[in-house]
């Protein structure tokens, strides 16, 4: 039977408005893409809770952090790249630096806005928000596991960046979030592969092919990416002594990077490493962009299988 998909920036902004109704002090902005966060019924319903900024990211982040010093939870969800690198000065100062409670949400993360090209695609966004103290980085996998993570989110005390997709993820059933943990979606001996967000669900297929081809994967999800989850990184490693990441980021400040420092930290593990290759991408499909770099269900099967046959 075919799985259920959402849309994740509509899955996204009904969770929000939904943990809203019962957290008051919860507000939302906007950069000229409300409705397309999800936002229109809450904008709608909540007019004295929603602002919006207009296309500027800047201000809408220091507004933002302005709001978190009376006491509200502020929400701003916008294009990927826009609200991390073009506003990274603004995150850094105002959020991080202030310790403020603000939640910036990237939508359309990654390559899913593939066609409009490198201006859009969010390929550094772990590195940039990861690299600023004291801010959380999280990137739920499905419909279940995002609601999991607003709630979460929501709760936690601090400033958090989130990634989201654009294209249609699975419902998932929504399961208990803890900030900073993984968990393990299947136990293997042979080798570990750790991946996060929304490229977990084609992960999920080419492990599921992997194993069924006799290849006895572990296959860990990670849906926060800082403050990563050591223990079980090196609880795996250090049983099947080879680690393989798999992320929508460029291969250098992301996850993979991340568990690298923790391996070699405690001397655990090999690792490798299928991300975006460090170089200007094109504007084109998304499935293509995916095949380019190896992040295609077939190009993650080669590549494990490439690793495996050497370990």
């Amino acid at each position: 039977m075919e799985q259920q998909t959402v849309d994740p920036r509509k899955t996204f902004g009904a969770a929000i408005s939904a943990l809203a109704e019962t957290m008051s002090e919860v507000v939302v902005l906007s950069t000229d893409s409300g409705k397309s966060s999800g936002f229109g019924e809450f904008a709608a319903s909540n007019p004295d809770r929603y602002f919006e900024v207009g296309i500027a990211e800047q201000a809408a982040t220091g507004i933002a952090a302005g709001l978190a010093t009376t006491g509200a939870i502020p929400v701003l969800c916008a294009i990927a790249p826009f609200v991390t690198s073009r506003n990274f000065e603004f995150f850094r100062n105002d959020v991080g630096y202030m310790a403020q409670n603000v939640k910036i949400v990237g939508r359309n993360g990654g390559f899913t806005y593939s066609e409009l090209g490198s201006t859009h695609h969010s390929l550094e966004d772990y590195a940039l928000v990861g690299s600023i103290p004291g801010v959380t980085v999280l990137a739920p996998s499905d419909a279940g596991e995002m609601r999991a993570a607003c709630r979460a989110m929501l709760e936690h005390d601090g400033p958090v960046y989130m990634r989201i997709g654009a294209g249609p993820i699975p419902e998932g059933d929504e399961r208990d979030f803890t900030i900073g943990k993984g968990y393990y979606e299947s136990r293997g001996d042979d080798l570990t592969v750790i991946t996060t967000g929304y490229t977990t669900v084609v992960v999920r297929e080419a492990v599921a092919q992997l194993r069924a081809g006799g290849l006895d994967v572990e296959l860990i999800s990670m849906p926060t990416v800082t403050p990563l989850d050591n223990e079980i990184v090196l609880e795996s490693a250090r049983k099947t002594g080879v680690v393989v990441t798999v992320e929508e980021h460029y291969e250098f400040g992301g996850l993979g990077s991340r568990v690298a420092d923790v391996l070699s930290t405690a001397g655990a593990g090999r690792l490798h490493k299928i991300a975006v290759a460090q170089e200007n991408q094109p504007s084109s499909t998304y499935d293509d962009l995916l095949e380019r770099n190896g992040l295609d269900r077939g190009g993650i099967i080669d590549a494990i299988n490439r690793i495996a046959q050497k370990r």
